[in-house]
């Protein structure tokens, strides 16, 4: 079984991965002591919950289940989760395990963030996107109207369980999105890895339990060593946010309903990459490889019609990798070469945009 740790200044975690994690006994789990409680989601729980406390050896614990989709990652939702977690007289010596894709590991993790000033928690992500990047490296949150992700912390996991089976229940829209994730890494840092993606694409839409079980173990490579250098985002670990201060920004005008989070990164990626050439910081050419790689993904590229280039960048502007309004983009000079661009030209980006906005 491949197994990666996270390293931090003060401590480690587990990131264990292997195909039928979840049908066989998950013995650190089983053997802990403490109470726990499984937090999943309307279309996850079904699926899963109970082969976890099978996993677990609780057939009696606790779930609590909320109704699937990032609409519901709110305050609201979250306010509930405490008070349940109240209910059930969980204590500090409590465990919350995640069960489901980053909407539930963001607010299950925050929620164990928050109740009694911080519980442990373990992510059991069953989606692609949350497997390469949301159950790994401790950010937590729940969105607010004005934007995505503004209340939330760090908070790390105590371990991370990844079993690439759940996925053959995965959706195929939501499948894809993960991709973009997974395409994230090569983009920002790595092109061999883009080039084994191009070389593998195939292979990953049809599900391969080999590519993905690679695609997987070399995203969680990438995003634990990022973490374990930089673990609250003062530096390089901004540059994983690759392409979306664009997508957030089209996540919050499209009331989450519109774009899924991944599809909303791939726009972003695109934007990001087209603009940096617009501006005369990367070869075109890298830009058009990476559009064509997204297209292949099955995932669109285009600015969503009806947007207007200001509200654009005036999200952008809430986004939390701004610095005191300033606008601050993660671009690149190509394929696996990222940085961050300091005090962007808003004047610039919202042309940029408008431009895009006219070519649809």
């Amino acid at each position: 079984m491949p197994e990666l740790h996270v390293e931090l200044a003060a401590r480690r975690y587990p990131i264990h991965i292997a195909s039928g994690l979840l049908q066989g006994r998950l013995a650190a789990l089983a053997q802990a002591p403490e109470r726990m409680l499984i937090v999943t989601d309307g279309h996850v729980g079904p699926l899963y919950a109970e082969r976890l406390k099978r996993a677990i050896g609780r057939p009696d614990c606790p779930v609590w289940q909320m109704p699937a989709g990032e609409a519901e990652k709110n305050l609201a939702r979250f306010g509930e989760l405490l008070e349940r977690m109240a209910e059930l007289g969980l204590t500090r010596d409590a465990r919350v395990l995640a069960l489901g894709g980053g909407v539930i590991g963001d607010l299950a993790g925050f929620a164990a963030a928050c109740y009694m000033r911080g519980i442990g928690f373990v992510q059991i992500p069953t989606t692609l996107l949350a497997m390469v990047d949301s159950s790994v490296g401790g950010k937590t949150a729940v969105d607010l109207p004005a934007g995505k992700n503004l209340a939330g912390a760090f908070h790390q996991p105590d371990a991370v369980y990844i079993d690439p089976d759940v996925l053959a229940t995965l959706p195929e829209r939501e499948f894809r999105a993960g991709l973009a994730e997974v395409l994230k890494y090569g983009a920002i840092a790595d092109a061999r890895f883009f080039g084994w993606l191009e070389d593998h694409a195939e292979a990953l839409l049809a599900r391969d339990a080999a590519a993905l079980e690679a695609a997987i173990l070399a995203s969680c490579r990438h995003k634990a060593a990022i973490v374990a250098r930089d673990e609250t985002e003062q530096g390089e670990r901004a540059l994983l946010n690759f392409g979306h201060t664009f997508g957030h920004a089209l996540e919050v005008l499209l009331d989450y309903g519109t774009l899924l989070h991944g599809e909303a990164v791939a726009i972003g990626m695109r934007l990001a990459a087209d603009f940096a050439a617009a501006r005369g910081l990367a070869d075109a050419g890298d830009g058009r490889r990476l559009r064509a790689l997204l297209m292949r993904f099955g995932l669109p590229v285009g600015l969503p019609s009806g947007l207007d280039a200001e509200a654009v960048v005036a999200k952008m502007r809430l986004d939390k990798k701004a610095a005191a309004g300033r606008l601050r983009l993660i671009l690149w000079q190509g394929v696996g070469r990222a940085f961050i661009a300091e005090d962007v030209d808003a004047e610039a980006l919202t042309g940029f945009l408008r431009a895009q906005s006219a070519g649809n």
